[in-house]
């Protein structure tokens, strides 16, 4: 054998005892497209909870996770509104990023679907029935890291995808003047004070140019149709939560109540 062919024989080897994940890691990645940063949306989370110091949103009153994706569904930043980790629910992360996904994943350019307008129809019988278990989310993604970085500028879930469906309330599309820029999801509460928090909080971000959706009128408002024998008139009902959540999500336009027909 010459010494070019042993040569090459080296460098091939060495090249095959790379880990291939540290080969991908050592490319370069386009820069993240995101619709609102970190430390935007922690600041108009906590502006937009009764905890710190915003508006009751009927519910329990309980401090939020928040999460964004962009148009893609990575995650683009996690925030919550108390002054440390588990001032909130810790099992909320997950979820407002998971709201966050499915909002996202079911809404289009011209028409949002809040992952409230999403309950009736996920129920037994209904269209989307199975739909919660269509798009797994990823436990590498939800608990890599370490607690202390959860919810910061630095939380593990930012730049990757999470997936998941979640067809209760808190789950919202964002839409800039132009189009859909991704969505944004809120837990820590009732699911009904989620959606009004979610709904504050995209108004304040300015990404509320919603241009039609399932809700008549305010398009991906939580439609409270849902009747004494569990059915919904407009096939997108929600269930009534247990505070008053419902008379403020009318007040702010984020909410219907009553029987609506589509």
């Amino acid at each position: 054998m010459g010494k070019r062919t042993v040569r090459e024989a080296v460098i091939l080897a060495a090249v095959l005892a790379i880990p291939q994940g540290a080969i991908a890691q050592d490319q370069p990645r386009p820069a993240l497209s995101c619709p609102v940063d970190h430390d935007q949306l922690a600041d108009i989370l906590k502006k937009s909870v009764k905890p710190g110091g915003g508006p009751s949103n009927g519910g329990l009153d309980n401090n939020e996770w928040a999460a964004v994706v962009n148009r893609q569904g990575i995650v683009c930043a996690v925030a919550y509104s108390g002054s440390k980790v588990d001032d909130q629910w810790p099992g909320s992360r997950a979820i407002a990023a998971e709201k966050a996904n499915t909002a996202n994943a079911f809404s289009l350019k011209n028409k949002a679907m809040a992952t409230a307008n999403l309950y009736a129809s996920a129920q037994p019988g209904g269209f989307l029935f199975g739909a919660v278990l269509g798009n797994p989310p990823s436990p590498e993604v939800l608990y890599a890291g370490t607690p202390e970085e959860f919810g910061t500028a630095h939380d593990p879930m930012v730049g990757k995808p999470v997936g998941g469906t979640i067809v209760f309330g808190g789950g919202l599309a964002l839409y800039d003047a132009n189009d859909i820029s991704g969505a944004l999801g809120v837990s820590g509460d009732s699911s009904c004070a989620d959606h009004n928090v979610a709904w504050r909080v995209r108004h304040q971000l300015g990404l509320d140019r919603v241009p039609a959706g399932v809700s008549p009128n305010m398009k991906d408002a939580i439609i409270y149709d849902i009747g004494p024998d569990g059915k919904s008139p407009s096939g997108f009902g929600h269930p009534k939560c247990n505070g008053r959540e419902e008379q403020i999500a009318v007040d702010l336009g984020a909410g219907v109540s009553g029987n609506v027909v589509r």
